[in-house]
């Protein structure tokens, strides 16, 4: 899952950050709103987290922008105001969800991780393939009844492969969905990470290279 985080306080937005990648999100952060847009112009996110006070664009101004070009990225808004006018104000401007600060990480993530099953088509928040099962509100994973000690960036290139439903993916679409605008296209980052996950996932093999194509998740 990727997601982007549009937030003016420097050290809320990169706390959020922090508290996302450990949990496998590929996370990219602005602090204002024409960089919000910017980005959000060249990458495919799953989810926005908008806070609605942000410089230069307003965050009503993106969420408006992001509807008149039909984005397909759900977005929950951030701010300050707690009135019932605000929360409809906000909603009304075409944001999927709205939380007010001061909030609870836990209640953030489970808003973000709702909003993600409504982008494309929706997935069920457990995922079962071949044996293995994938649970994205729990972060766990596990072949055959047996635990997977899974890196944060292991858990979030099975959860694509998984999410994918034996349709290959490519090294380009999974540096895009596993890691964050930081990531080194030349980098065998993708390569290594399949790599160690197959030896976790154990035998009979379960991923696939296509080759001169990608990776499939093939029962």
């Amino acid at each position: 899952m990727r997601v982007l985080i549009a937030e003016d306080e420097a050290m809320l937005a990169d706390a959020i950050a922090e508290g996302l990648r450990r949990i496998s999100m590929a996370v990219d952060v602005c602090h204002d709103g024409q960089a919000a847009l910017d980005r959000l112009s060249v990458n495919d996110y799953d989810v926005l987290v908008l806070d609605r006070d942000l410089p230069t664009v307003h965050g009503d101004d993106v969420c408006r922008r992001l509807i008149a070009d039909s984005r397909d990225v759900r977005v929950l808004m951030l701010t300050a105001a707690v009135g019932i006018r605000d929360r409809v104000a906000g909603l009304g401007l075409g944001a999927d969800d709205y939380l007010t600060k001061p909030f609870a990480f836990d209640e953030l993530v489970a808003r973000i991780q709702a909003l993600a099953r409504r982008s494309r088509p929706a997935l069920p928040p457990v995922l079962e393939r071949g044996g293995v099962t994938l649970d994205l509100p729990r972060h766990q994973a596990a072949r055959d009844g047996r635990f997977l000690p899974l890196s944060p960036k292991e858990f979030a290139v099975l959860t694509v492969l998984m999410r994918a439903e034996g349709t290959v993916v490519s090294a380009e679409q999974l540096l895009e969905k596993a890691w964050d605008e930081h990531a080194d296209p030349f980098t065998n980052a993708v390569r290594v990470a399949v790599m160690t996950l197959r030896r976790k996932l154990g035998d009979p093999p379960i991923i696939e290279t296509v080759s001169g194509v990608g990776y499939r998740f093939a029962p």
